[in-house]
């Protein structure tokens, strides 16, 4: 697995392959997909009554302009490049796919960094854990300016470069809460060596409701945020930023497909 020099090798290599200038205007095809799917359905997950996830979508949607929303102040680009980016953190196993398009037609985006960073299970953001456990406002994904360090941990983080299919996966968990946010993931994209995308990913409440009954999730009290009451979630498109989530042995496939406009 390539190093984190290898990475920025690899960033300015893109550049360089690409041959493309990309515009700093990201698009979601659909609300999920992968590298083995067309991207022209929209897909979200509602739990059901039964308490199992189902997935829903409509089929035949096109390519649209998603907008973009603030990277938080917790984002560090710590240049490691790996699939599995839960360094032994306790939680619900999440695979989380992210496939990246040219918006203009859909088609995959080949050797695309995808950035992504999420909280504990206990509202916790590695790098910032003095700041991020239970700070004011609940500070961690909302308006932008980013804060100093205040410790070396990396946990939930990392970089995956796509495949020729579009694909980026990671291996983490399902993130928790903290104060004043709905449940998310944030997520940057690089195109030829610039960011084209940075925006946050959501997840169907029903379905938060039913995983955070279980431990570690259940030694907290009630969130204070759902969806409809985070200004961010609707700043991204609300329910075409939810992630399709599908059950896998004792956790979750999450899949979502974002485009970037090329020019």
């Amino acid at each position: 697995m390539p190093n984190s020099s290898e990475l920025l090798s690899r960033r300015q290599a893109i550049g360089l392959l690409a041959g493309l200038g990309a515009g700093v205007v990201a698009a979601a095809c659909g609300g999920g997909g992968s590298s083995s799917k067309g991207a022209s359905s929209t897909t979200t997950t509602r739990s059901s009554s039964s308490g199992t996830s189902a997935t829903t979508g409509s089929k035949g949607a096109a390519c649209v302009l998603t907008p973009e929303v603030t990277e938080g102040p917790y984002y560090l680009d710590i240049d490691k490049v790996r699939s599995d980016i839960t360094e032994g953190k306790a939680g619900t196993p999440l695979d989380l796919k992210i496939t990246v398009v040219d918006a203009s037609g859909c088609t995959p985006i080949r050797d695309a960094a995808i950035d992504v960073w999420h909280c504990d299970a206990g509202g916790v953001y590695s790098g910032f854990s003095q700041a991020s456990a239970g700070g004011p406002g609940g500070p961690g994904g909302g308006p932008g300016g980013s804060q100093p360090a205040t410790d070396n941990q990396t946990f939930l983080r990392g970089t995956q470069l796509t495949d020729a299919g579009g694909l980026g996966e990671f291996h983490t968990i399902y993130p928790g809460w903290y104060r004043g946010r709905a449940v998310h993931i944030h997520m940057k994209v690089h195109v030829g060596g610039s960011v084209v995308h940075t925006g946050q990913l959501f997840f169907d409440d029903g379905l938060t409701d039913q995983v955070y009954r279980s431990a570690p999730y259940n030694s907290r009290g009630a969130r204070d945020v759902r969806n409809s009451a985070d200004s961010i979630y609707r700043g991204a498109g609300a329910a075409s930023a939810v992630l399709a989530m599908t059950p896998s042995g004792n956790g979750y496939v999450g899949e979502i497909t974002v485009g970037v406009k090329l020019t």
